[in-house]
């Protein structure tokens, strides 16, 4: 890994409604990320699966919240959401990769709920 282009994040900060993470980055960017664009764009095999193929959908998460947040070394978190998702490790270039794309990664997700007959609400 090259550590000279890696963001390494200065502040992780959870929103007291457990519902924003903000990330603050050391070359000055801050992206805050609400809990629900998190939960369905978590990197684990069960959202991403192990191939573009197996990309999972995940609907039905607009009141998901974020309950606890577990440093995993010096290059990422766990994030344990309150509907029992905990198995996404958000890398500090990867938070950084969902703040600078967040509008073409939700416009996308938005997409493929509507193209699916899926909801953001829980059924």
């Amino acid at each position: 890994m090259n550590t000279a282009s890696t963001p390494w994040p200065t502040e992780i900060r959870l929103s007291s409604d457990k519902r924003t993470l903000t990330v603050t980055f050391e070359d000055g960017a801050r992206y805050a990320l609400a809990a629900e664009y998190l939960r369905v764009t978590s990197p684990s095999a069960e959202v991403q699966g192990h191939s573009k193929a197996q990309k999972q959908t995940v609907p039905g998460k607009i009141d998901v919240a974020i309950g606890s947040i577990t440093p995993v070394g010096n290059y990422a978190v766990r994030l344990n959401f309150d509907d029992g998702h905990d198995t996404g490790l958000f890398t500090w270039t990867y938070l950084a990769e969902l703040g600078r794309d967040h509008d073409k990664l939700w416009a996308a997700y938005l997409a493929e709920l509507q193209d699916k007959g899926l909801s953001r609400n829980r059924r």
